[in-house]
């Protein structure tokens, strides 16, 4: 592929491949003819979370329509880690926000969880997985995440599968270090599950009742009083620098 960069890179539903047609969704084929202003011959990137990156041309287009013909392929499909992230819901622009970063650091699948100190008591998964889908478009992913509907702190526990290892961010001080309890994992066999509060953190009994647990590690994340998404992010981070493909080139 040459130095100069489609404007735009799209995640679809359908099967990739040399020569096949791409129909886009009608808010798809307005973002490309309104919004980017592309006509027919314009480049576009196309990753479906399967079979890698493709590099298509419009071949067809209007203002609810747009049709794409498959060239070549751009990325191979690669394994990505497979980190969970689980959290207290925040309001909304927040929430967005949390969503956006997480999914550009590399975050597989997103578990809003509420507590007994939640302020937030609704979750609006469909614009959360649209959230994460744009931003996976913008950050060069090759696949998006999942959003999960929400459920309780006591729900996701009893559905937890124990082999997964869980690290719960602890504001209390009682947890090991980031860097102690993510520079001692030499391998994820079955990935990992991060676990982060809301802003009144969680209460004494859900940690008690969450250090009980053997697939459960606390964390602290430092000294200062993090905001919920804060933490959630420097979590993701640090896991990432550890335990994932933190300090991976670029594949472009």
């Amino acid at each position: 592929m040459s130095d100069m960069r489609p404007k735009t890179r799209l995640f679809v539903e359908n099967t990739l491949s040399a020569g096949c047609v791409v129909d886009l969704s009608r808010d798809q084929a307005h973002y490309v003819s309104r919004v980017m202003r592309q006509n027919v011959g314009a480049a576009t990137l196309l990753f479906n979370g399967r079979d890698g990156e493709w590099l298509a041309h419009i071949s067809e287009i209007a203002k609810a329509r747009c049709q794409l013909i498959v060239g070549t392929q751009t990325r191979r499909q690669v394994a990505e880690p497979d980190i969970w992230l689980a959290f207290a819901p925040v309001k909304k622009s927040r929430m967005d926000f949390l969503v956006e970063k997480a999914t550009e650091l590399g975050v597989s699948r997103l578990l809003p969880v509420f507590t007994r100190n939640s302020a937030v008591t609704r979750v609006n998964v469909d614009r959360l997985q649209a959230t994460a889908r744009e931003s996976a478009e913008q950050c060069e992913r090759l696949s998006i995440p999942t959003v999960d509907e929400a459920v309780t702190l006591e729900d996701l526990i009893v559905a937890w599968e124990t082999s997964r290892n869980l690290y719960v961010m602890d504001e209390t001080g009682r947890g090991q270090s980031v860097v102690q309890a993510f520079s001692e994992i030499s391998e994820t066999r079955d990935g990992a599950g991060l676990l982060v509060g809301p802003e009144g953190g969680f209460s004494n009994s859900e940690l008690d009742d969450l250090r009980e647990l053997d697939f459960v590690t606390s964390v602290l994340l430092g000294p200062r009083v993090l905001r919920a998404e804060t933490a959630a992010l420097t979590a993701l981070a640090s896991w990432q620098i550890f335990c994932g493909d933190g300090c991976a080139k670029r594949a472009r």
